[in-house]
Formats: C-alpha cells, sequence, structure tokens
C-alpha cells in the first residue's frame, strides 16, 4: 500500500543527470521490498495472527528510524497539528491489520490488484468530506477503476470472501489516510511524519495483537525482523525514488508489484495467476495513475 509518496516526497530533488535512473532503480526495489514483505507475511499467518504480524512490523520498522532521535533529538516530534497525526497513525493502523490480516486470506495477485484502488477511494472521499471539485475526466477515470475492481471481485461469478471484503475495507480507509498525508504534507516534513507514524501506529496495533497474542519461536521472532526491516527499507527507497525523478517516469513501475505478486504466489504458494486480477489489476492502476497525473498537473496550474 504505497501508491502515494507523503510528506513532499513527490517533489523531484535538482541533482545530477543519473539522478533519474537512480529513481528507477530506487522505485524496483522498492516494489521488491513491498512484495517480499507481504510474502513474508502470508508466510507467518498460518502460524500467528495477522494483527500480531502488524504490531512486530511497525515495532521493528520504528527501531529502524530511531536514530532520527539519536541525530535530531526531540526536534522531529514538534509540530501544531498532533490530532491530525493521531488521524493519521490511527487510519493507517487500521488499514494495515485489515490488510494483513486479508492478504493472508486471497489469492496473492488478487490482493496486490485491489491495493491499488487506495487512491481512487482517496478521490470519492475528498469530493464527499473536503467538497472538491473533479472533472469528467476524472470522473471517467473514477468509473473505470471501480470497474476494475469488479473485474478482479467478479461477483456472482467467483466467490468474494472475507479477505476480499478486508482487503477492500483496508484501500478504502487507507484512502481517507491519504487524505489526511495530503493535509499534514502542506506544513509537516517527511521527517516529523515518519516519526509520529511509528509512535502512533505501534502501540495502535499493540493493543488488538495482545487479545490474540501468541508468544513467537525464535525463528517466527527473525522472519518479523525481516518483516520490520523489508517494510521500512521500502518505504525509504519508495520516498528516495521519487526525490530523484518525476512521479510520472516512477508509478508505472509501481505496477511491477503485480508481477511480483504473481511470481511469488505461483512459486512459493503454488497459486495459478489469475487473469482477472491481471486485467482487473491493470484497470485499476491504470485509473489511479491518470488520477494521479491529473491531480498533479492541475495543481502546478493553480487549479482543482
Amino acid at each position: 500500500m504505497a501508491f502515494l509518496a507523503p510528506g513532499g516526497w513527490g517533489m523531484r530533488r535538482p541533482g545530477l543527470q543519473g539522478d533519474a535512473a537512480l529513481g528507477a532503480i530506487l522505485m524496483v526495489a522498492a516494489t521488491l521490498c513491498f512484495v517480499a514483505m507481504q510474502s513474508l507475511i502470508r508466510r507467518l499467518g498460518g502460524e500467528l495472527p495477522p494483527v500480531e504480524v502488524a504490531f512486530f512490523r511497525n515495532l521493528f520498522g520504528f527501531m529502524a528510524i530511531a536514530p532520527i532521535f539519536l541525530r535530531h533529538g526531540l526536534q522531529p516530534l514538534k509540530t501544531k497539528r498532533l490530532p491530525l497525526h493521531m488521524c493519521r497513525g490511527t487510519l493507517q493502523g487500521l488499514s494495515m491489520m485489515a490488510f494483513f490480516t486479508g492478504i493472508t486470506m486471497a489469492p496473492f495477485a488478487e490482493a496486490t490488484s485491489i491495493s491499488f484502488s487506495g487512491p481512487l477511494f482517496a478521490t470519492v472521499l475528498a469530493v464527499i468530506v473536503l467538497r472538491e471539485r473533479v472533472r469528467l475526466r476524472r470522473v471517467l477515470a473514477l468509473a473505470a477503476g471501480f470497474l476494475g475492481v469488479l473485474i478482479v471481485l467478479r461477483p456472482g461469478f467467483a466467490e468474494v470472501g472475507l479477505g476480499q471484503g478486508l482487503l477492500l475495507g483496508s484501500s478504502l480507509v487507507w484512502g481517507a489516510a491519504i487524505i489526511v498525508i495530503k493535509k499534514l504534507s502542506t506544513s509537516e516534513s517527511a521527517m516529523t511524519q515518519t516519526a509520529y507514524m511509528g509512535l502512533i501506529m505501534t502501540p495502535i496495533t499493540f493493543l488488538p495483537a495482545l487479545y490474540v497474542w501468541q508468544t513467537p519461536t525464535l525463528e517466527q521472532l527473525a522472519w518479523l525482523v525481516l518483516v520490520g526491516i523489508f517494510g521500512t527499507v521500502g518505504h525509504l527507497c519508495f520516498a528516495s525514488a521519487f526525490r530523484r525523478a518525476d512521479s510520472s517516469a516512477l508509478l508505472p513501475l509501481d505496477f511491477l508489484r503485480l508481477f511480483w505478486a504473481s511470481a511469488v504466489g505461483y512459486l512459493l504458494f503454488s497459486e495459478v495467476p489469475d487473469l482477472w486480477a491481471w486485467i482487473g489489476g491493470g484497470v485499476i492502476f491504470s485509473s489511479a495513475t491518470y488520477i494521479a497525473f491529473r491531480e498533479a498537473q492541475l495543481a502546478r496550474h493553480g487549479k482543482t
């Protein structure tokens, strides 16, 4: 769930000519890290409760960014928008727990396809909650995107179970989080957002994990450390990529997640890649990418 680059990471940093190529490499690395993390979640899903896995992902992820405080002290925590940070952390925590649970119950490639729908929900919520205007082309793109969701799920032709429902719910909540992230990005640095994300999401996922707690073995703990590492490194690569190259060059590479997920599903979990997941995922991804490009284009011209 990493379609949006928050905290100003979508702004290209002036630099050397090779920055664009490095940005592309970092984006590919990010997609690999995210799918590696999700494959470990699927592997652990039959042994540990997914909400507990979510807690350890946040705990070890926060430990990975702890050196920020050693270097900058409490400076990253200075903010006048604590309620928004709390809202963002709560929404992302709920989205993560739903996603981690859903990915253990639905086919791997299908789960990845559904995850592309977060920005679609964000656009709809922005219209309903923030009263943002949407023009005809974005309305058509939204319609196409949700058609893509129907292609993936095929209600009436294929069983739509709890796993798919959780994944859709996760995307809806993530869409709400995207709106909060956009609000925060107008005044808060990426460092401040990252620090509060770790501080808030760790206890939020810990509380529900207590109700289903299973003490992990040393082997499971090692896998959980890798979940945290892959998740954190993936976000760092994702952020760094958008500082080095334009989103128009990078966002299409995010579709590689579906390719990696199909390969992992086939090789590790004996899942035959679903053609409908590819078709629907492609439609969802194209729609969400167009909306992102269109919003950026209108923002540059001071329009909505």
